[in-house]
């Protein structure tokens, strides 16, 4: 069994590199990701893109465009993996504060969403994601505040 950081067992599942004897101390690709399709695509420190082929079938609201939340989820799953590269082992997370600005609306698409930190903190951090569609403009911008668990915090999750 070969244990590596999360920002190393991320870069290997995205070259889809990863072995049977390899893991690291958090669940990626994570159960939601899996279940709605959102892809890693690229993670460094402090940062990550993922991506989701958006569809009418599986994704869309009563008015055919896709939903909201879908939006949101997929802005908080790149936040978290980008927050995930720079906590340690025993340390958890969470988000405490999620605000999205939606500036265009999103039909079938593939969306791309791109996290990355506007301030790292000891306990508290936040981050802003850009999402955008495929066409090159952006669908929604969302800020993120995340709070890092240690200690007695951080067992009871």
């Amino acid at each position: 069994m070969t244990k590596l950081s999360i920002l190393d067992y991320l870069n290997k599942l995205i070259k889809r590199e990863i072995t049977d004897g390899m893991h690291t101390h958090m669940q990626y690709p994570t159960p939601i990701s899996k279940t709605l399709g959102i892809q890693i695509v690229e993670a460094g420190l402090g940062t990550a893109t993922v991506q989701i082929n958006a569809t009418k079938e599986k994704h869309s609201n009563q008015q055919g465009t896709i939903h909201g939340g879908l939006l949101c989820e997929l802005a908080d799953a790149a936040i978290g993996t980008a927050h995930s590269t720079v906590i340690q082992e025993g340390e958890t997370f969470t988000s405490v504060e999620l605000k999205v600005n939606f500036y265009r609306p999103v039909f079938e698409d593939i969306l791309t969403a791109t996290a990355s930190p506007l301030h790292s903190g000891k306990n508290l951090s936040h981050y802003q994601c850009d999402i955008f569609r495929s066409d090159g403009k952006k669908a929604a911008m969302i800020t993120s505040t995340v709070m890092t668990l240690r200690g007695d915090e951080a067992k009871v999750r």
